[in-house]
């Protein structure tokens, strides 16, 4: 099956609906068409009253002096020149990168950077009529972000509470894959949840550091470091992850960190790198109950055919995987990771006792440059009952026509090289008690009930 065949909608659980999507769905486009029918004027659009705005919400974090994008849009006259690539990549949805599929799958989505339709016909219209700045009066304040090396999480939550760093390393400016697995104590005093947790690379080496695995170890009754659980993982693009409401990742006292970071040099050598995780906690005035909180992981979730597979030169490859819970679960975020000829993965349930399956997530244009961990809004996530199986696919393209293979000619077997091949996810999970899925469906189908209501009221005005 080709990704392009799977379509499907899902209105944020498994298991009964109280209405039916076709009717959601209508409801939801009819009250979309009010605004229409009243017939709003038409107003001039000028990069100063509307393309700043989209330029500066969608762009400048990556598109600005010292970042990652080729070329700075902090200004007019920086983005003219380069309108109509502009107008292309966004009507494509190649730009800004986040690839997750409009048309499939749950929506609802936290840090989502996809554009919206208005402001991709906004921009189009712009250029259309000739890319025309209008007036200086109406230009938005300028923006301040992060820099290369301080913490995307810092403007909305203030300095990590806690900061651990990994061994130094020195890294060449040129060669092959490079990994550095060193363990360090995680200073960590008490066990407590975490409210968000980023990985940051240095700024030097941050177009070096393929990506880095931080694992916390505890000590066993023999007194030996054994693996508990996984505090993060960062891969290029990636940003910090916050911890959904009532659920709770545990750092634990007195543990170790082992980090695994892959290094790929980018011709800069840097000496004495270190890569840094940050931890934020709950304080008092999140009013979080920790001893009611369901316990939070992200694992790595393998597609079957695991570490067992060769692309052959000029192929193609489906790899599929199937994992299930012997209790209820949330499924909080989801993180596609393949390599270079990773081109889709989708992520769907099977519920046995219905026979029916569902898209839950979908990325049909993945490239490895980005990745993204695709966190679904507060009470949306999947609610997977007891019995139903996960089914992630993954499809890759060893191709002429696959623009980020760097050559067709290879076989390409699985590994941790950047030549090599992956098909996993990274995924986080809130495991529930048959309590807590019942009150979260609940809550669930009265939020629809309300949802239907005003619509049919908003259509009836």
């Amino acid at each position: 099956m080709e990704p392009s065949e799977i379509k499907s909608i899902q209105v944020g659980y498994i298991g009964e609906k109280i209405v039916t999507k076709t009717r959601l769905l209508w409801l939801f486009s009819a009250v979309a068409l009010l605004p229409t029918l009243a017939g709003a004027g038409e107003e001039e659009i000028t990069y100063g009253k509307q393309v700043s705005r989209i330029i500066q919400d969608n762009c400048e974090v990556c598109h600005q002096p010292g970042g990652v994008g080729p070329m700075s849009f902090t200004s007019y006259e920086e983005v003219r020149p380069w309108a109509p690539l502009i107008s292309l990549r966004v009507q494509q949805r190649e730009m800004p990168p986040y690839q997750y599929d409009h048309d499939i799958g749950i929506q609802e989505l936290k840090n989502d950077w996809r554009m919206s339709d208005e402001d991709i016909n906004t921009v189009v219209a712009w250029v259309n009529a000739g890319s025309p700045m209008g007036n200086l009066e109406d230009l938005p304040p300028a923006k301040k972000y992060p820099a290369a090396g301080e913490w995307r999480l810092e403007g909305e939550l203030g300095l990590p509470d806690h900061i651990i760093q990994s061994a130094k390393w020195d890294v060449p400016a040129n060669g092959q894959d490079l990994w550095w697995e060193p363990r360090v104590p995680s200073g960590i005093k008490e066990s407590r949840c975490i409210k968000a947790v980023e990985t940051l690379p240095s700024a030097a080496a941050r177009g070096s550091t393929h990506h880095a695995v931080t694992t916390f170890l505890v000590k066993n009754e023999e007194g030996e470091w054994e693996w508990d659980s996984l505090l993060s993982e960062y891969a290029l693009g990636k940003l910090g992850e916050k911890i959904p409401k009532g659920a709770c990742r545990v750092a634990p006292a007195g543990s170790m960190i082992e980090w695994s970071a892959h290094y790929y040099p980018d011709g800069t050598a840097v000496p004495d790198d270190q890569v840094s995780v940050g931890i934020w906690y709950y304080d008092e005035e999140d009013d979080f109950d920790e001893e009611a909180a369901y316990v939070q992981d992200v694992n790595n979730y393998y597609l079957s055919k695991g570490d067992d597979y060769l692309i052959p030169p000029h192929g193609k490859l489906v790899t599929q995987g199937f994992h299930s819970f012997d209790h209820p679960v949330r499924i909080d975020s989801w993180q596609p990771h393949m390599h270079l000829r990773g081109v889709a993965m989708s992520m769907e349930i099977f519920d046995p006792a219905t026979g029916k399956k569902e898209v839950l997530s979908k990325a049909s244009n993945w490239s490895a440059g980005w990745n993204h961990s695709h966190t679904y809004e507060e009470g949306f996530q999947p609610l997977v009952p007891v019995g139903s199986i996960i089914i992630l696919t993954g499809w890759h393209d060893n191709t002429a026509n696959n623009p980020w293979n760097p050559d067709p000619d290879q076989w390409v077997t699985s590994g941790q090289r950047t030549g090599d091949e992956m098909s996993h996810a990274w995924i986080a999970v809130t495991h529930l008690d048959d309590e807590g899925y019942e009150k979260m469906l609940a809550e669930r189908k009265e939020r629809e009930q309300r949802t239907v209501a005003s619509l049919e009221e908003a259509l009836d005005e």
